[in-house]
Parts: C-alpha cells; structure tokens; sequence
C-alpha cells in the first residue's frame, strides 16, 4: 500500500506521456499548480492535493493511466462532477477526470428499456435522451444537472423518486469495470458472476450468515460495502455490489442501467404538520398507499428559500413548522386525484393541500430543490458544513430520531435545516459546527462520534445515499460488527490487493477530523480603506471564497440561470465558479501558492466574464466578478498594470474627452472607422482586433435634453406631476444615447415631471471590472454626492444602461458598507421597468404600455440585471403589453470589458454560440432584438449583424 505520496509528479507526467504507454494511448495530463488546486476538494469538508490530474478521452487512455498508476504505486481517484459530500471524490495522488470527455450515452434501447453509458454522463442528458421515449432513469438526486453516472454509481445515489423507482444499484444492470489488479470484465449478475473475481465466491459463503442478519436491513442501508446482493438469494449480482463501493474496488468504464416510465400526471400533496418529528411520525402510514416520493421540508428551510429567491418562489403552504411533500401517481389524472386524497385521509393533519400536476406543483416541488443548495448557510447566514449529511434509519424510527437528533445538537449549541427523503428514512442536514475555530476539528469528530452512536441506536445508517467516504469510514465499526469490518478487509484485498484504488475510504480509513479543509486557511483581511468590505463575510476575503462549498450549480446548464457561461463553452473546470473559488482558497491556504498576484490565480481568473451571474444563481452566493476584482485591486495597487485596463477601464475618462466637442467626435470617428488605424488602437490597447471599434456620439444626451427641455417646454408643467431624475451614465451619456432619450420620453408620457441627473454620477464600473477600485471609489463618493441628496428627498432615480445601475445597487453600498449614503442610493435606484410596475405613488398612477400585441421579441437580459435586479420586472411588463418573448438564459458573453480584450475573443463567441445567436437566428424577419445592455447589443451587432433596442424605444409612444 502507498502510505506516503511522493513527489513523483515529472516521472508520473513522463511516463503518462511516453510513447510506449499500453494500448497506444497517451491521455492529456495537468500537473500544474493550478490544476492540483480545483481538484484538491469536491463538495465535503476536506482537501486532499493531487499530484496529477489526468482527462482521459476514450477507455484505452483510462486503461493506460491505470496502468502507470500501478507500475507506480499511486493512489487511484476517479471523478466525475466533484459533488461528493463525503470527500469520495479527492485523493492524493492522480485524479482521472471522466466528466471532461467520456460523457457520452452509447447507446439507448427503448424496447429494452436500458441505456449504456460512459461514466462522464450527466444524469439530466439521460433524462433528456430517454424523455423522447417516455422514459427515464429512476433515482434522481438534487445534483442530477451536474452528477455523473460514475459518481452515481460510486454512491449509490438515490433521490426522492428511490422510494418507487429505488436506488442507482436497483436500476444497474451491468458494469464494464477495470479492477486494482488491471483485471478488466463484465460485472453482471448469475451462479458464475462472483468468479470474476478468484476467491469472491468462496469468502461470500464464509460470511453468508452475517451477512444475512447485518446487510440489507432497509432500503438506505448504505454504508459499507453491500454485501447482500451477492447473496445467491439475490441473484449474485456483482454489478449492484459494486455499485457503492465508491471506487475502492474498481473503476467504471461504461455502465447499462435500466429506464422506467416517466410517471403521468402526478399530483402533489402538501401536508403541514407543528414541527418534523410529527410529520416524520405520519411516514409509515402513507408508504402503504406506495407514494412516488415522500420528501420532508423544515420551515426553517423554506424562509431560507424565500429570502433568497423572494416571496414569490414559495407558494402558499398548509400551516406548519413543517411539511410533508406527498407525490402520487395513477393510471390517468382522476386515479391519481383518488390516491392522492386516500393518502391525506392516513396524513394525520388537517393541514392539506391537494395540487394536480401542473406549474404551481412544479414551484412547490422546486422549494426541495432549492433547499438542497440553500441548505449549505444557516438562516442567519452562517456556513452549514456537510459531514453529518445523510444519515438514515428506518422510516418507523424516523421521527423518534430526529426528536434525539434535535437534542444532539442542542448539546453542541448547533443548528441545521433538515430536510430529505422521509419516505426512506433519509434525512440530510448540513450543520454550523465551528470548523474553522481552533477547536473546530475536536468539536467536529466529537459530534461525528455522537451522531453515529444514536444512528446506530435506531438501526440505521451512517450513510443514506452518498457513501462513506472521508467523513464516515473510520465511524464504520459503530455500525457493524468486527466480522463484518475483517470482511470489508478481505473484499478490498480480492480486487485491490495493493490499495491503489481510492485508499482510506471504507477500508483502513483515516480519522474523520483529517484533511480537514476550512481549518487549513489563513486570514486574508481587508486593505484599510481600500477595496471590498466583505461584510457579508466578517471582512475577511478567506470566508468569503470559502463561500463555495463545491455544490457545482456552476457546471450545470439550467433554465433561468446565467451561470456559468465561461464553463458551458469551455467545459473546464478552471473556468467553472467553483474550479475558481478553489484555486483562491488554494491561496488563503497558502501551500502551493500564497499570494495575490501569483500566476494560478490570474490563470483561473482570466476567462470569468465578471457577470454576476454566480451572486444570483450559486446557493451560497458566490460572486467571483467581486473576488476578480478584489484580485486585480490588490495584484496591481501601485504598479503598472495592463494595457487593457487603461483603454478599457478608463473608457468613461476617454469618452468624456473625445466628446467634448463636436469636432474632435467627428474626427475620432472618422479615423476609427479607417480599419488600420483602428487595428493599432485595438492592438496598442490590448483588444482583440476582430472586434468592432464603437462610435461616440456627437451631441451628448445630456445636452441633447437641455435644449430639448428649453425648447418646448420638456419636461414642464404642473408641480403635481410626481418628480423622477433620470441618472444618465457614461454609456449612454457619451456612446449611444438612444436607450437614455427614449427613457426620458416614456417618463414624461407616463405622467412624470423629469430631469437629468448632473454630471459628475459615474458608477465606476469599467474601473471595478479591472480591479482598479481605488479610482472607483473616487467616483463614487463624487456619486453619492449627487444622488445622496436625491434620493433622501424621496424622488427616484432611474437609471438607463443596467450594468452602471447594478453597480449602484451591489458594489457601491459593499465598497462604502458604513456609509449610509451608499445604502440609501441602493434603494432608491431603479430599473425602467421597476419603475412603471411599481404601485402608485411610486409607479404611474394610469399608465398602461402601447400595444406589442404579437410582437416577436428576442431578449437579452443583461447578466447584471439578472445578477442584481431580476428581469422579472420587465418580463411582466412586456406580457402586459401582448407581446411574444423568447428570454435568453445566459450572458451574451461580451460582458463589459471581457470580450473585447485580447485572448478572449473565442470563449466570447462560444458564449453567444450558446443560446444568443440560434436565437437571432431562428428569429422571424419582423423580431426584435431587446437589449437593455451597450455590450448585449454591441455582441449582437458584431457576430450577428443585428442591432438591438433598448426597452424604453419599445415604449416609448410617437
């Protein structure tokens, strides 16, 4: 066995590469600092460095990288989506990465029922190829967008749909696998399946009574290996023993899993019971009724979601302190009416409420989705660390445990928000434990220590659905007998004789406090009077990335969320939120790299397109364009910076000098247009020279309203008109001013009395997005000088371009936390759309929008507006108009500054290529391009050839 790794990166590197590599195959191979840093955890507690990380394309590469592993006594990782809770998926020496490129389904067969796929597939590209055929796999959990099939049979993943459909070992049929000896077969079941493996049959019948009378007790019996399908009572099914086994015993090189029918017309009850004990106590009596899921919801839990996604993401519930999610099926819609009523007659609650299949039992049963990811904070905030995660016990013991439960963590002054599987004794809670104290890791294995006590008091597990791991493995023998341990012993050493596959996990595993990784990290306080405040984290740019616990929403591509764009054209995890987030929690550790400017952290840092997607989309509010900021602020403070950062983050200082005079515009724009000057601008300012170069407008729109308003009158009249400002920033001040004039019109023609807002309010923007935040927070004290007074006066200020105002809404008030001003401008600062939804007196009092009735209209949210204000504003203004809108799900990938620099510009066009340009593409002649963004309509006018409109010149009446 390997107890020690040694640094025998190069010689692993060089052999991987060398030409005589078995089966001819060479895969690619990372050992770079960086790399080491985004595998060194996945989403558990705990970091473990590899020395290589290795990406195989096809099988023949993973049987070579196998191979090198062995002649060299490395240690063996396999990983797919790195969502293991449980450290499964770290190890320290080489990592193979199957998500990047064996992710294909190789075959589906839909008269048998079965697919056959590599162990890189995401489990939602199954459900979305056996969706066409009415079917789907079976389990389904809260990570289906970006767990993998390999993960999911390492862990036996289950979900709520377990409780019909059972776990991932029910639903596999068979496993081409490689073994610890290189042995390569065919797991299957039948009377010769255990001769795969020479002495398997015969250690079986030495331990056939124990495993008789400990395995296979429930349904979430997880923990250990599952020795009971390899019983000849269960057919010796070596395929489903292996499932689970966490990859200690053999690598998955492709898998057949059988589909089931996708369930028709499910209805959804909602049950309210005074607390979660009750409503685990109601379990039993409906699992008669055979529910499809039975999934349990604290209200504490639902707040969580309600404060982060905003009231409107929680439907009404039945009154409670918490709920049982009841889903039924039937034949057809009326029989699963019937049968969800019979279940809530066995409810033992008043509190019922019966939802058909349909849009509102989607948003409820979207709250337990939600609550997974939201689940990792506490309700005031605080980090929630897995662990303790997904214990179970039999459901007839469930509510009497999470009764002790409850008191276990009082004893700790703890807290959690359990929620889970009810239906299988599943529960999951992530709980507040003090990590990152001195004491963290005692006080962290003490309550390990208890917790299984009382599990195994109950009969239960220690695992439910996500394996042992680093976090369960050494508490094992409070769970089974010593004979059942020395059989684990005997089954590691039948197919992995020399402990090269995933060692430490289930068998000889280390202490459940080691590699512990929050308390590894140092202090990275705040620079006085300089940068982010932080206070969201204690001021401390530690906690801040420590944000990202690995739940990998990032890598997954999901309706209505921007994140993460740079991931979903690259498929790296460099450029995922998370691969990132590591990498700066690599730093705060300081092994392999300690400081700011050090080339690891520019290089994952380098392809963000510093949208703010992830402040909104990640559970946990990750907002890495804030961290890239931080990063460049304290890598270039006092030093010469690059090029870009002056052409670019300087464009408000250059748009205000080249459009001071009519003449000097007209001569700018004129020489731009000359494609070789333009090309030594381009060049001389670190931009990509494919990029068009844009025009300044010759009459400000700032000027452009004065004489408008001394002309006919403007914005006159009665005094009683209510009073707005409209703030117009340095894009449509001095770039294109359409979006801006058009604002001021629909304003006026909505019954406002309007002005401008002074010069001197710039947002800072261009200089927060190059990390120059000392010149932002210049401008912004000369901003909050001319807003503060507006805003306190109660007049609302409406801002035109939605980056400039998203800044106003989330950087200001971070970059000046003690000051109220910043706070107050926050508020008082709205989007055109917030603005005329919004009740009277704030909002018009009889406006009504001009018709759009059967307009085609193909919207780009800008990623900061999603980020910080929402789009929903606009979305409802425009169905209140009539008109057809088509909403794109993801940024543009231009964002601000990014796509223009130099060595960005084909991440920027996959981005478009994503979901922007088919959609201008599949558009009717007559569609309109809505783009409240200068960059948003600058991408589409650069790839596409299409200009955009702002939604005021939507609005805005002849």
């Amino acid at each position: 066995m390997v107890t020690q790794v040694q640094d025998f990166t190069a010689e692993l590197r060089n052999a991987l590469r060398a030409e005589d590599v078995p089966h001819g195959a060479v895969p690619p191979v990372d050992d770079s600092a960086r790399a080491r840093a985004e595998y060194s955890t996945d989403a558990s507690n705990y970091r473990v460095v590899p020395q290589v990380v290795v990406f195989p394309r096809h099988t023949d590469e993973v049987l070579a990288a196998l191979q090198v592993a062995r002649t060299h006594r490395v240690p063996i990782t396999a990983r797919g989506g790195g969502t293991s809770i449980a450290g499964n998926s770290v190890g320290p020496g080489m990592v193979i990465d199957f998500s990047r490129h064996l992710n294909k389904i190789l075959d589906l067969d839909p008269h048998a029922r079965t697919a056959r796929v590599q162990p890189g597939v995401i489990m939602t590209s199954l459900q979305q190829a056996g969706a066409a055929h009415g079917l789907r796999f079976g389990p389904d959990p809260s990570s289906q967008a970006r767990a993998t099939f390999g993960g999911m049979i390492g862990n036996n993943a289950c979900g709520p749909h377990a409780l019909s459909f059972g776990r991932t070992a029910d639903n596999t049929r068979s496993l081409l696998v490689a073994d610890g000896t290189g042995r390569v077969f065919e797991a299957g079941a039948g009377p010769e399946a255990l001769d795969q493996v020479p002495g398997l049959a015969a250690l079986m019948t030495q331990y056939m009574a124990l495993i008789r009378t400990e395995f296979g007790r429930f349904s979430r019996q997880v923990s250990g290996y599952s020795a009971e399908h390899l019983l000849p009572e269960n057919g010796r099914d070596l395929a489903k023993f292996l499932v689970g086994s966490e990859g200690t015993l053999a690598t998955v090189l492709e898998a057949t899993v059988d589909l089931v029918e996708v369930p028709r017309d499910p209805v959804l009850l909602a049950l309210g019971y005074p607390d979660m004990p009750s409503a685990a106590d109601a379990v039993p009596a409906m699992l008669a009724h055979k529910p499809l899921a039975v999934e349990g919801l604290d209200a504490a839990l639902v707040d969580v979601v309600r404060n982060h996604h905003g009231p409107a993401a929680v439907p009404d519930l039945p009154p409670g302190g918490g709920w049982l999610m009841v889903l039924v099926g039937g034949e057809d819609a009326d029989s699963a009416m019937a049968n969800a009523r019979a279940v809530a007659a066995d409810a033992g609650t008043e509190h019922t409420q019966v939802v058909p299949a349909g849009a509102e039992a989607q948003a409820l049963w979207r709250i337990r989705a939600d609550g997974a990811g939201l689940a990792t904070r506490t309700a005031v905030g605080e980090p929630a660390w897995p662990g303790w995660e997904d214990a179970a016990v039999p459901p007839e013991r469930l509510g009497t445990y999470l009764r002790e439960f409850d008191a276990l963590l009082k004893d700790y002054g703890a807290s959690a928000l359990p929620y889970g599987h009810f239906g299988d004794g599943c529960i999951h809670a992530r709980i507040d434990l003090p990590l990152t104290d001195a004491q963290g890791p005692a006080i962290f294995r003490s309550f390990m220590l208890d917790a299984a006590a009382l599990v195994a008091s109950h009969g239960g597990s220690f695992s439910g659905e996500h394996g042992d791991g680093r976090a369960r493995g050494e508490l094992l023998p409070l769970m089974y007998s010593a004979e059942a341990i020395g059989m684990f012993a005997g089954i590691k050493a039948l197919f992995d004789p020399e402990e090269h596959l995933n060692p430490g996990i289930i068998v000889k595993p280390a202490a459940v406090e080691a590699d512990l990784r929050a308390p590894t990290a140092r202090p990275l306080p705040l620079l006085p009077g300089s940068g982010f405040s932080f206070a969201h984290d204690g001021g401390d740019f530690t906690n801040a990335v420590h944000r990202c616990v690995g739940v990998a929403k990032c890598r997954a591509d999901l309706p209505g969320s921007f994140m993460c764009p740079s991931y979903l054209a690259t498929r790296n995890e460099k450029d995922s939120t998370r691969g990132r987030a590591r990498v700066l929690q690599e730093m705060a550790t300081g092994e392999l790299y300690s400081d700011f400017s050090a080339p690891q952290v520019h290089e994952a840092l380098d392809l963000c397109l510093s949208c703010k997607a992830c402040s909104r989309d990640c559970p946990v509010g990750v907002d890495m364009a804030q961290y890239k900021s931080e990063v460049l602020h304290r890598t270039y403070r006092g030093k010469r910076r690059p090029i870009s950062h002056y052409a670019l983050g300087w464009l408000p200082r250059w748009a205000r000098i080249i459009t001071a005079v009519p003449p000097l515009t007209f001569l700018v724009n004129t020489a731009l247009r000359v494609r070789p000057l333009a090309w030594l601008v381009q060049r001389g300012g670190g931009m990509d020279t494919r990029r068009s170069m844009p025009s300044f407008t010759t009459q400000r729109t700032s000027r452009w309203w004065r004489r408008r308003s001394n002309g006919a009158g403007g914005s006159g009249g009665s005094g009683a008109r209510p009073a707005v400002k409209v703030w117009v920033d340095s894009f449509s001040e001095h770039m294109d001013g359409a979006g801006a004039r058009a604002t001021l019109t629909v304003l006026e023609q909505a019954g406002y009395r309007v002005e401008t807002v002074g010069p001197g309010a710039c947002c800072g923007l261009t200089y927060i997005s190059t990390g120059q935040l000392d010149a932002a927070r210049a401008r912004l004290r000369r901003t909050m000088d001319v807003l503060g007074p507006i805003v306190a006066s109660g007049v609302p200020v409406v801002g035109v371009e939605p980056s400039c105002t998203a800044a106003l809404r989330s950087d200001l008030p971070d970059l000046f936390a003690d000051d109220p001003r910043a706070h107050a401008i926050a508020k008082g600062v709205y989007t055109l759309s917030e603005l005329l939804t919004a009740e009277a007196p704030l909002g018009p009092a009889d406006w009504e929008p001009p018709s759009l009735t059967g307009r085609e209209i193909i919207a780009q949210p800008h990623c900061h507006q999603h980020a910080v204000m929402g789009y929903e504003a606009d979305r409802a203004l425009l169905t209140r108009a009539g008109a057809r809108v088509r909403t794109m799900n993801t940024c543009c990938g231009l964002a601000g500054n990014f796509g223009m620099e130099e060595g960005h510009y084909e991440v920027s066009v996959k981005v478009a290529e994503h979901e922007l340009l088919p959609a201008l593409g599949e558009a009717g002649p007559d569609a309109v391009f809505l783009a409240d963004g200068f960059s948003c309509r600058t991408q589409a006018q650069d790839l596409a050839g299409i200009g955009g409109v702002h939604l005021a010149q939507l609005l805005a009446r002849p």
